[in-house]
């Protein structure tokens, strides 16, 4: 058998969602190799040492900034829980984002969006959130607005009307307090070539801990951006939740000062 050597050819073109994973391809020839990807490190401070990554190579991942968990006509705010703190992100994440895709960091909206009928929803996950087998609970619609709780498409899983979403963002539901569970928010993030994760939204201790925690067990490195990040919860489940994060997760850090080093860098190299 001959092996024939094909002469590079100048009509390739590129296949792939995402120009950090694609091939290039012909009638007759594929080019498996990637294109590169020019680092961008930048270094913060997280307190117990500084910390070095790749902007090239991260996407922050915004959780659950939902009118049903921020909004005082949301789902929250109709069983009586003070929303107050779940919009303290707000302003934060206002000033955060805009940077952050100037500098072509992938936005991620990770929402509950349930299924009208909700048939990915198990009997256990209900009962989080309707313990007495009364009462409002996923799916079932509000007082007043008739709005059904956190089913996509809905007034209730839409991100609050005060955070702008851009139409280069990406959007993923979730039906499970981790957003890697059921979803296709892991090959989404491997098609963006991302291994370190920014994450903010509420609630701190549940659906944003849980979601971090399987990032880490995924691979990613991950960091929690503490003002970005809140739960209507007693205060020590956020101390709990730092602690954990610092501990065995990742790294907290201040969206503050994240935005001091970006803007310490100076001009941004060419991808």
């Amino acid at each position: 058998m001959t092996n024939i050597r094909l002469q590079p050819v100048d009509d390739l073109v590129p296949l792939g969602a995402s120009a950090r994973n694609r091939w290039s391809v012909s009638a007759t020839q594929a080019n498996l190799v990637r294109p590169p990807i020019v680092p961008q490190p930048v270094t913060i401070d997280v307190g117990a040492k500084l910390v070095t990554f790749d902007l090239a190579r991260t996407a922050i991942i915004v959780i659950d900034m939902q009118n049903d968990f921020c909004h005082p006509d949301g789902w929250l705010g109709h069983i009586g829980v003070d929303v107050t703190p779940a919009r303290a992100p707000i302003a934060p994440l206002q000033r955060l984002l805009p940077v952050l895709r100037g500098i072509d960091v992938p936005v991620i909206w990770l929402n509950w969006g349930n299924r009208p009928d909700r048939l990915n929803l198990s009997p256990a996950l209900l009962h989080v959130y309707k313990r007495s087998g009364t009462g409002i609970g996923l799916g079932d619609r509000l007082p007043g607005s008739g709005a059904r709780v956190l089913e996509r498409g809905s007034w209730s899983a839409s991100i609050v009307e005060e955070l702008t979403v851009e139409s280069t963002d990406i959007h993923v539901a979730k039906y499970r307090m981790s957003g890697f569970q059921d979803t296709e928010l892991d090959s989404i993030l491997r098609n963006l070539n991302v291994t370190t994760l920014l994450f903010a939204g509420v609630n701190a201790d549940q659906c944003v801990l849980c979601t971090l925690q399987d990032a880490n067990f995924h691979g990613y490195d991950c960091m929690l951006l503490r003002d970005c990040a809140a739960t209507t919860s007693p205060d020590y489940c956020m101390a709990a939740t730092v602690y954990n994060v610092n501990q065995c997760f990742g790294f907290v850090l201040e969206s503050s000062v994240l935005t001091a080093a970006l803007a310490s860098r100076g001009p941004r190299l060419p991808r």
